[in-house]
């Protein structure tokens, strides 16, 4: 189950709500990520939603792809940014080599804990030599459901660098801060920047 359908059903209703309930404003790792990327670079972007990051991606000349496993999401975004996203669950992603860098903000924490390493062995084959990943994912004890019937993983830091170094990368860069989603609840956050693996 790489795809929760309560959650999946979620972000179908609540689409429009959901992207109007956010600022213009990128995300807030995404320029720091951005700088470390050569001009023109090939980026996958998974979880567009309703594609503010997907914009200032492309603003900044970079060659995207971006996916959403909604329809809805995909919709809003291209309605409101034109930026050419496409449906793609994260279990559907199948490139090899293609990308130097994949960006998945606020988007893998939904990803039940057992069908994550999976998704991170997809993400490393879809990287070229060196390429570079960004996650951040909220922290917690356990997964579940949360206020809106969202499935999410709720992992520590610790079980995160773990599952991320099993799978092949390399942990460049990590941050724990606050922040609150949209179901209103404020809690700490990690945010990881990888590396994937030599040629």
């Amino acid at each position: 189950m790489s795809s929760d359908a309560a959650t999946i059903a979620y972000y179908e209703a609540n689409a429009p709500r959901y992207t109007l309930s956010f600022g213009q404003a990128p995300s807030r790792h995404l320029d720091r990520f951005l700088d470390r990327l050569s001009p023109g670079a090939r980026i996958l972007e998974l979880g567009c939603g309703g594609g503010r990051d997907s914009a200032r991606i492309i603003e900044r000349g970079f060659d995207l792809d971006a996916t959403d496993g909604t329809p809805a999401m995909v919709r809003k975004a291209n309605e409101r940014f034109d930026v050419g996203a496409r449906v793609m669950l994260f279990g559907d992603l199948a490139a090899k080599e293609e990308y130097d860098a994949v960006w998945a903000h606020a988007c893998l924490l939904h990803v039940p804990r057992s069908d994550l390493p999976p998704i991170l062995t997809k993400i490393l084959e879809a990287l070229k030599p060196r390429g570079l990943h960004f996650a951040n994912y909220k922290l917690g004890e356990a997964e579940g459901r949360d206020p809106l019937g969202r499935w999410a993983n709720l992992p520590d830091e610790e079980w995160l660098e773990s599952t991320y170094r099993e799978a092949g990368f390399e942990v460049l860069a990590a941050e724990r801060y606050r922040g609150k989603g949209a179901d209103g609840v404020q809690r700490d956050w990690y945010a990881l920047t990888l590396s994937g693996k030599d040629g």
